[in-house]
């Protein structure tokens, strides 16, 4: 009797087994499945699909993008592109996107991107000239552009707005960063090395980027809100501070606003300046804030050394 019983205890748990892992490979190829295409949600001026065996056409209100197709933005446009399981993909001004059918793996060639990955959909991989990140369960923001004589060599930059995501330095075997919510990582294209991540004031750039403003509230608006607290929190009790560094979107040059007045100066005048203090300014109006732009105004914050 007890062999008996041993054994049919046995075959249920072969039976369970096997249940349980076509489950998974169900599981698994939804998962695939579910970035096979991407309705188009938002237009904003100048966008085009471009399908490889066809010519480009201006894109649409829920127009469907398939592989193959990629997404190209005009001056000063932006789209948002909604895949079946709800990962969102904003694109700003002068950007081109693409994805492999059948994966979970994206493209951004050139330009600036809002990625949300909803969590427990399978992650996602961005792939670009210069790096590549993973992301599950992430908001991020990308901007990157290829070496031209106007870039001088090429940048990337990565935030993560919520969550967590790796990068990884293609073609170099153990260069990866990992980088938490409130984050940046800034560089050339053709570094060698993935630099240490620094610290950015993720309310600034809820209120100035392009890729959050004009469009609905983000699905992970509520996670986002709460690592701005936690920033909060943070610059009160003394364990981060802001600075007066400012990266106005675009590019990588870093400016230096005058903490009594709204004024922006150029770090590359200061630091060749002479020894002596720059002279006061006359008086003047209230400037304009600048406008928003792609990812947003980049004020650092920094964390007091240990």
């Amino acid at each position: 009797m007890n062999m008996n019983a041993d054994d049919d205890c046995s075959r249920a748990a072969k039976r369970c087994l096997v249940l349980v892992s076509a489950l998974l490979l169900c599981a698994a190829s939804g998962v695939a499945a579910e970035l096979k295409q991407a309705r188009v949600t938002q237009v904003v001026k100048d966008v085009k699909l471009l399908p490889e065996t066809a010519a480009p056409r201006p894109a649409s209100i829920n127009d469907t993008v398939r592989d193959g197709t990629a997404v190209r933005t005009g001056t000063e446009s932006r789209t948002e592109l909604t895949f079946t399981d709800q990962t969102l993909a904003r694109l700003g001004a002068n950007s081109i996107f693409s994805f492999a059918e059948g994966t979970r793996n994206l493209e951004l060639k050139d330009g600036a991107m809002l990625l949300r990955v909803p969590k427990n959909s399978g992650g996602a991989r961005i792939n670009t000239a210069a790096i590549t990140a993973a992301i599950t369960g992430t908001t991020v923001m990308i901007e990157t552009h290829p070496v031209t004589s106007k870039t001088k060599g090429g940048f990337y930059k990565f935030i993560v707005l919520e969550g967590t995501a790796r990068l990884f330095l293609p073609g170099r075997i153990g260069e990866s960063v990992l980088v938490h919510a409130g984050q940046m990582i800034i560089m050339r294209h053709d570094g060698k090395k993935i630099p240490n991540p620094v610290d950015v004031d993720i309310a600034k750039i809820m209120q100035s980027s392009l890729l959050i403003q004009g469009f609905p509230p983000l699905p992970s608006a509520g996670l986002i809100a709460l690592q701005e607290q936690q920033q909060v929190s943070l610059k009160s009790s003394g364990q981060l501070y802001e600075t007066n560094l400012v990266i106005f979107g675009g590019g990588i040059n870093v400016n230096l606003t005058d903490p009594t007045n709204t004024d922006v100066v150029s770090v590359a005048s200061v630091s060749q300046g002479s020894s002596s203090p720059p002279p006061t300014p006359p008086p003047s109006p209230p400037p304009t804030p600048p406008p928003a732009s792609k990812l947003g105004a980049l004020a650092t914050t920094v964390s007091p050394a240990p």
